[in-house]
């Protein structure tokens, strides 16, 4: 069961679209329902599943507003029993003004109208970990963190000022990104050091930070918008289920 945001479901199509081309003539149940999707290989009684949630933690409706809830964990109960759990959070919670799913934060009883959205994704991620810590038996489940996924809308990453993702067809070339380390990445490294089950991380940022050619908008054309943090398929989430399988196996 892959866990999270739009990122999980970048990874979560690769992989069905791998192991369905290793076995094209396999039978195939797919079932979409209340943020849970399901594809079933009949044949191999194997099951992919995506459960949607961008930020692990919880989103209340409140009488006042839209409350992202730092310290709540309300969907995990749909993760339990599975094999193997790959988790991912980071992208949503950069987000602000009309793209942004909620009106306060609340943390320990306390709310607020915003606070550092570094500080959060640390309480929200801390939560998780509390809640891997309860819930996961290491002996039936394996768990994953996905790994911060870089975007590219920026071409001061790469030393091009005035570039993002569109148009891009070629990786970046060289021995050291320019953008360096996502704090993001910091946050998550430092929640698993604390962490008391066994999760593997797939660190994806530093290889995917390279495919700046990589994005929807490269091939979308003007009207298409501009796409610089989700991935083509074929093509990078695949490397990630690559690591995935190795990591397994």
């Amino acid at each position: 069961m892959f866990v999270g945001d739009s990122l999980s479901l970048n990874q979560f199509q690769s992989l069905t679209c791998m192991i369905q081309a290793w076995v094209p003539n396999s039978q195939i149940s797919y079932i979409k329902r209340d943020g849970l999707t399901s594809v079933t290989f009949l044949d191999y009684d194997v099951n992919i599943m995506l459960y949607r949630t961008p930020y692990l933690v919880d989103i209340v409706n409140q009488k006042y507003g839209r409350v992202l809830k730092l310290d709540s964990i309300r969907g995990g109960d749909s993760w339990k029993g599975v094999d193997m759990l790959i988790f991912n959070t980071w992208h949503w919670w950069t987000h602000s003004g009309r793209t942004q799913p909620f009106d306060y934060i609340e943390d320990g009883g306390k709310t607020w109208k915003d606070m550092n959205r570094m500080v959060a994704f640390y309480k929200g991620l801390t939560t998780w970990a509390r809640w891997v810590n309860r819930n996961v038996d290491p002996l039936k489940t394996k768990v994953f963190f996905q790994g911060i996924s870089p975007t590219h809308y920026e071409g001061k990453d790469w030393n091009k000022p005035t570039e993002s993702c569109s148009g891009q067809t070629q990786p970046f070339f060289g021995m050291r990104y320019p953008g360096g380390t996502p704090m993001a990445w910091v946050v998550v490294k430092k929640v698993l050091s604390r962490i008391k089950k066994p999760v593997f991380l797939l660190d994806v940022t530093g290889l995917s930070q390279y495919r700046k050619d990589a994005h929807p908008s490269a091939y979308r054309g003007m009207d298409g918008g501009t796409d610089c943090s989700h991935w083509c398929l074929p093509g990078v989430p695949d490397t990630w289920n690559s690591l995935l399988y190795a990591a397994v196996f």
